[in-house]
């Protein structure tokens, strides 16, 4: 905490001493969004490189006085918090002062740009973020506070904890973890029993892209267990970006790659090839939106995409086809497909990329 506070203090000098000087106090910021300043590492995947491009957020300019004003508003509360070791959502900062941040997003976005100025995690910063993901199977751990959490009792769901990093005695016989996009897949699962019936596995789902939380879980379990890790997607260009995350890491949170990522994840379903392998009649699949395709091609231009042959090849199958498909597609073949036939067999005879 003290470095946190040094870190902060460091800034506050520098306003003073432009202020001193007669001059207009400038924050300066690492450009997050820009994939110049993004370099792609097999072991880390997307991280951000050390002298990257930057951006002012200055005080004497009407376009961004307002942001300067509030970056300094909340790395004020940040001191607060972490003087008196409590902590915030980022919602609490939010609804501390409506009218003042104007969304919610200005203060998600201004956190992130304020944790990569100070290089410092956002955890670290006594900033929690709300967590919407599930976690469920053979598994059981210690939160923070001491309460004893155990996901192995039945088709029991446990949402993901909000402060990762406290959780410890992780205990778990599971032989591989599922990583499901969706929810309603994720409970389907659930009913039918599948953490137990094929051997003991862990199921995660960030319920679509995932919050930070979900990805620190992940990495966790995977630090811990280093157990194999697979992905359940939509066959579709919105499923392949979401386990790109999971993977690789995104461009906006690349500061914090080494914490996020898990370059070992494969892809187990539903691939593209799967579509005309399991012969899924063409009128239950669903044609591309023009957004899907630029989606897709924004994708295939990555430059993990390009290390990974296998999914380079599905991706041009998807993209032959202008098709995507749902998980809830192998419904067409019968209502217990996925579990009963379509994962055991994957999983038996090596079906992932």
């Amino acid at each position: 905490s003290s470095e946190v506070l040094e870190a902060i203090e460091n800034v506050i000098q520098d306003v003073l001493k432009s202020l001193a000087q007669k001059k207009a106090p400038v924050l300066t910021l690492a450009n997050r969004s820009d994939w110049r300043n993004i370099e792609f590492k097999d072991s880390v995947g997307l991280q951000m490189i050390p002298r990257c491009t930057t951006k002012q957020v200055r005080s004497d300019c009407p376009r961004s006085a307002p942001k300067f004003a509030l970056m300094l508003k909340i790395l004020s509360m940040i001191y607060k918090m972490v003087q008196s070791n409590t902590y915030a959502t980022k919602r609490d900062i939010y609804y501390s002062d409506t009218l003042l941040f104007g969304s919610q997003s200005v203060v998600d976005n201004i956190i992130n740009d304020i944790s990569c100025m100070l290089r410092i995690p956002r955890r670290s910063l006594h900033i929690l973020s709300t967590t919407k993901g599930f976690v469920a199977g053979n598994l059981s751990y210690t939160e923070e506070d001491g309460t004893k959490v155990n996901c192995t009792c039945g088709a029991t769901v446990f949402t993901v904890p909000s402060n990762v990093q406290g959780i410890k005695n992780l205990i778990s016989h599971a032989k591989f973890m599922l990583i499901v996009e969706k929810d309603a897949t994720f409970q389907r699962l659930l009913d039918d029993d599948f953490c137990n019936k094929l051997s003991p596995c862990i199921m995660i789902t960030g319920r679509g892209i995932p919050d930070l939380n979900t990805r620190l879980l992940v990495r966790k379990l995977w630090d811990t267990f280093q157990i194999p890790i697979f992905t359940l997607m939509d066959a579709d260009p919105h499923g392949v970006e979401i386990m790109c995350i999971y993977k690789y890491g995104s461009v906006s949170m690349s500061f914090e790659a080494h914490h996020l990522t898990v370059p070992s994840i494969k892809w187990l379903g539903l691939l593209p090839s799967d579509l005309e392998r399991l012969n899924i009649r063409k009128d239950v699949l669903i044609p591309f939106t023009k957004q899907d395709q630029n989606k897709l091609a924004s994708i295939q231009k990555r430059p993990y995409i390009a290390c990974q042959p296998m999914w380079k090849k599905e991706l041009e199958i998807m993209a032959a086809s202008k098709l995507k498909a749902e998980i809830q597609v192998l419904t067409s073949l019968s209502s217990d497909y996925l579990s009963r036939v379509y994962l055991p067999n994957k999983l038996q005879f090596g079906g992932w990329l």
